[in-house]
Formats: structure tokens, C-alpha cells, sequence
């Protein structure tokens, strides 16, 4: 069929949704949309057979959904309406959410309902909640609504006629900033991490701290710290932890509020947006061996490095999946720590949600001077997936327990096999944000898929699932679970590799074939090439980096994209 996706944004949902229908050989376009699109011309330019919406904000009118039949992605469970269920599931402490795929007509979310799925809520983001259960729910739902329209004989169920034990959902109001609001005094830790990640994305919680209004972003415990309600007790890696009444959180980013006619906001690294704020308080490491929380009490680490016999576990987790210099830098020498224990797999990821996304583009957007900072980002990503390409003493698994794009999918792809839950999406490109890209991929990307396909990757720029990657190559395991499975489905793969009788000889082979690769075409020699057409994208005054950037940071409307070719 011919199917046009309407959508906001090319989110995830959006990206997946459009990636897997192509998958399952329907012809997928996609549009995205704002107030002033006028739709009706849009979808009759297409001629769709069936319109999708998988993440839409704005209503379908009348004159559009009465000529073509459209299908609504509603993060909720039958009978859920509004803008904020997602963010409801979280904040209210659910333990199982749904996504319904409704008929659009003249209300919003009451539509006829063509499918419905249903997902446990574990406690995470709403973000990672997001890409995760729920996204996992919609694909399941979108998929059978898909196929209910394509028979031709189905009949959508009116929500007013399902009984009452088949509408679960209720109609809920927007979740504002006053029902989101924290009382530091008397709060426990538990209601303010409930609070913090049903937040987590957008819109973060408004917070008075240190005189002035900030958006808070995230959240996780921390059980050894104490002091008074809402302090901030220390730093660790660029976050903030502030006490509650009966413990503390660590809190990873902080927004600042948009003036009046200003700019769009970004969020940053809670240390770097307070600035000359912050107060004179510890920095405390985390152990990069520190348990994930057990007798000794739950503590925050965005990296983290432990061993189960023969196989290390190298587990990071970014928020937003953006690695800023100092994050490549953190991470690159806990690589090498973890490239100094005795073991022969080394897992490298495995966590839940995104992988890596590259460069922290809020960052270098913050930064005095952006290309200076964009030129540093990239040289750290470099070092480290330079690292991962010349560890020839073990196997090196990269572990996707979610999706992964630019530099991100690039460092994935420098180990020795990517294993890839089955919900995850890869955008194995760069071309979007109008750079050429490095992390040496000139090496690596053809090196799995052969020169003609690195090509047409890069040039289209659109998402890949995990299913398709695996077909040309891109990933070498498809591991199907759910999201809160991932870890310790990967831990008992990376235990078998470990004990398979091929382990050691292809550890042998690993360093012929890196000198013989070496010899062939020194990894110096990708370096520069890449590196010097990024150093003319990040400097040159009429690249449109610097404008594709800016834009997407701040959610605003950008300059046309650069041709592909």
C-alpha cells in the first residue's frame, strides 16, 4: 500500500514506524506538518491509500480525515485522551500503559479504535519509556491496524460502544508545571524521582534554584547522601545532587527558561548550565565498579564497569544519548581500564535506551566558540572509537539495547560484532545536520556493507531497523526481548561467545587482520581525510552546519536540507 506518515517531527515512533512499514514492503512517505501545513493539498499531492499519524500534537481536520481514511497513534490505553498520557503514566506510578490506533474524526483521541496494545511501565523516563514499551506497544498495534485495513472487511469498534473493561483509559487534562511542581520540604525521594522522570524529555520540572527558575531534567536515587531538603549536596560528572527529606537525587541537566521573543532553550549539563552559580560543593566520583544498588545503597553513574568471568561489561548511558567532549573523554578511559582486566569478550553498552546519538550538539551549542568545540567533540569521538578498532587482545561486542545515529552508530560499528535488541533503529548517516562525518566510518561502514551501500546509507538518510541492518550487514545479532530484558539477555550471550571454541581463534585472527588492514591503508589516513572535511564544515561561513544545529537544538525551523550526492 501506499502509506503517508503526518508527524510533528521525525521522532522515533515516526522513525520507526516509517522503517518498519517499509520493511514490511509497503511504500512509506512522510510529512511533517505544523498549523499552517495545508494538509488536504499535502495528502493529495501523495495519493495515499491510508494516512498514519504516529506522533501528531495538532488536529486532523475535517476535510481531511472525511477524504482519506487516518489513523491516529495515541499513547494510551483505550478511552486515554489528551496531551499528556505518557507523562501521566509515569507520574502517576502505573504499572501497565497502552497504545490505542484510532480513527481520527471531529474529536480528539475518541475516534473509532482499529487496534490496541498494551506494555508493563518499569521505573524509567517517560522518554525512555517512550522509545522503549511504548514504542514496542504502537509497532504492535500499528501493524495489526495495517492489516486490518488492508483486508478491506474490518470494522473500527466505536469507543462508546466497547464495554467498560475494554476502555481502561480516561480523559486526562494536560499535566502542567503547578501538578508537577516539587516540594524539596516535603517530598520523598521517591515522589521526586516519580515527578523528575515524567518530565525527563520535555518539558522538565520548573524549579527555584539559586535564584533563579530552572527546568529540571531527570532524575536518579541516591541513598548515602543527606542534608537539607533541597540543597545541593555534591556534583558527579556534570550533574547536580540535591537532598530530599528522606535521601537525595542526582539530578544529570538543567534549562533554563525562554525569555519573552528569545530563542529556544537547550538543555546542558546541570554544572555547566548553573555556571558561576554553584555553590563550593564536592565533587564526588562514582567508582567506575560501584554497585548498581544493593546493601550499600543506590548511587548514580552514567558509566559503569563490572566482569562475570571471562567477559567484561562496559555499560554508559548519556541522556539524550549526546556524548559531549568530556563524556567521550570519561568514557574512553574507563575503555581502556576495562581493556587492562583479564578477560576475553568485553560488552561494550547493554544498557536500555540509546546507545549513542555522537556529538552533544547542546553543548557545543553552549559553548563561547561552537566549531572550536565541535572540532574538540569530534577528535574525542574519534579517540575513542580509535580505540575500540585496535583492542586486538579480545572480542569487543557492541551491545544496542536502543537506537543509535552519526558518530553513535560509528562506534558501534568498530567492534567486532553489534548485537542490536529488536526494536532498535540505527541512522547510520550525517548528512541531516550537513556534515560529511568521522569516526572513521570510510573504514568501517564499507568494510560491513561494501562501498555502493556506505554510499546510498549516507546519501538517503533515513532510519534502518534492526531487521534490515542485519540483512546488509550493518549488525551481526538480533536479540528479541523486551527492553528491560536486554542486559541480561546480552550477559548470557556474551558468556557463550566467551566459551565458544572459536572465541580465542578469532581473538588470534583480530590482529592479522588489523595489520593487514593497517599496511593496506593506515587508520591515520581516514582520520585526516574525515577530519578535513569536517574542519571545513565546522569553520567554512557557508556550510549550513552551524544554522542545522542551531535549529535543531532549540526546536525551531531550519534552513533546507543540503542535497543528497
Amino acid at each position: 500500500m501506499r502509506i503517508l506518515l503526518i508527524a510533528g517531527a521525525f521522532n522515533s515512533l515516526t522513525q520507526r514506524v516509517h522503517a518498519e512499514l517499509g520493511d514490511a514492503g509497503h511504500q512509506v512517505a512522510v510529512e511533517l506538518v505544523t498549523r499552517r501545513t495545508p494538509l488536504l493539498a499535502t495528502v493529495r499531492s501523495h495519493a495515499p491509500d491510508l494516512v498514519i499519524a504516529p506522533m501528531l500534537t495538532t488536529a486532523v481536520p475535517r476535510e481531511v480525515w472525511s477524504a482519506c481514511t487516518c489513523l491516529i497513534v495515541h499513547p494510551g490505553p483505550v478511552g486515554d485522551r489528551g496531551p499528556s498520557s505518557v507523562d501521566w503514566a509515569v507520574h502517576l506510578g502505573a504499572d501497565r500503559w497502552g497504545v490505542t490506533v484510532l480513527q481520527a474524526n471531529d474529536e480528539m483521541d475518541a475516534g473509532d479504535v482499529w487496534a490496541a496494545a498494551d506494555c508493563p511501565v518499569p521505573e524509567v523516563g517517560k522518554s525512555d519509556l517512550y522509545r522503549g514499551e511504548i514504542a514496542d506497544a504502537a509497532m504492535a498495534a500499528v501493524h495489526t491496524a495495517v492489516a486490518r485495513f488492508a483486508s478491506g472487511t474490518y470494522r473500527p469498534r466505536p469507543q462508546h460502544s466497547l464495554p467498560a473493561a475494554e476502555r481502561p483509559g480516561r480523559a486526562r487534562p494536560p499535566l502542567r508545571q503547578d501538578e508537577r511542581r516539587i516540594d524539596w520540604r516535603s517530598a520523598p525521594a521517591a515522589t521526586v524521582l516519580r515527578t523528575l522522570r515524567a518530565a525527563d524529555s520535555r518539558p522538565g520540572v520548573r524549579d527555584e534554584l539559586l535564584g533563579a527558575t530552572w527546568f529540571l531534567h531527570g532524575g536518579h536515587p541516591e541513598d548515602t547522601l543527606k542534608g537539607e531538603p533541597g540543597d545541593i549536596l555534591a556534583t558527579r560528572c556534570g550533574a547536580i545532587c540535591r537532598a530530599t527529606v528522606d535521601g537525595a537525587v542526582w539530578i544529570p541537566e538543567l534549562r533554563p527558561p525562554r525569555t519573552p521573543g528569545g530563542p529556544g532553550t537547550v538543555k546542558l549539563p546541570a554544572t555547566l548550565a548553573l555556571g558561576d552559580r554553584l555553590p563550593p560543593v564536592p565533587e564526588i566520583p562514582a567508582p567506575l565498579e560501584a554497585d548498581d544498588g544493593t546493601a550499600a545503597g543506590r548511587t548514580w553513574a552514567d558509566i559503569r564497569y563490572r566482569e562475570d568471568g571471562p567477559v567484561g561489561f562496559l555499560r554508559f548511558s548519556f541522556p539524550g544519548g549526546a556524548m559531549s567532549t568530556d563524556h567521550c573523554r570519561r568514557l574512553l578511559a574507563a575503555y581502556r581500564h576495562a581493556c587492562s582486566r583479564p578477560t576475553s569478550v568485553l560488552v561494550l553498552g547493554g544498557r536500555r535506551d540509546f546507545f549513542s546519538n555522537g556529538i552533544h550538539l547542546n553543548v557545543i551549542e553552549a559553548a563561547a566558540d561552537p566549531a572550536e568545540e565541535s572540532w574538540a567533540n569530534i577528535n574525542a569521538m574519534d579517540d575513542l572509537v580509535h580505540a575500540v578498532l585496535t583492542t586486538t587482545d579480545r572480542l569487543v561486542v557492541a551491545a544496542l539495547g536502543g537506537n543509535a545515529a552519526a558518530g553513535g552508530a560509528m562506534l558501534a560499528l568498530a567492534a567486532d560484532e553489534v548485537w542490536c535488541r529488536s526494536g532498535v533503529v540505527l541512522n547510520p548517516h550525517y548528512r541531516l545536520m550537513g556534515l560529511y562525518g568521522s569516526e572513521y566510518w570510510t573504514y568501517t561502514l564499507p568494510g560491513r556493507v561494501g562501498q555502493g551501500a556506505a554510499a546510498e546509507l549516507m546519501e538517503r538518510a533515513l532510519p534502518v531497523t534492526a531487521a534490515a541492518a542485519q540483512r546488509c550487514g550493518l549488525v551481526d545479532r538480533i536479540v528479541d526481548c523486551a527492553p528491560q530484558d536486554f542486559t541480561a539477555r546480552t550477559a548470557r550471550l556474551a558468556a557463550r561467545l566467551a566459551a565458544s571454541a572459536a572465541c580465542q581463534p578469532r581473538i588470534a585472527a583480530k590482529k592479522a587482520t588489523r595489520e593487514r588492514d593497517e599496511a593496506r591503508r593506515p587508520l591515520a589516513a581516514y582520520r585526516a581525510d574525515e577530519l578535513a572535511r569536517m574542519h571545513a564544515q565546522f569553520l567554512g561561513p557557508d556550510q549550513p552546519y552551524h544554522a542545522l544545529r542551531r535549529a535543531f537544538v532549540r526546536k525551531e525551523p531550519g534552513p533546507a536540507l543540503p542535497a543528497a550526492g
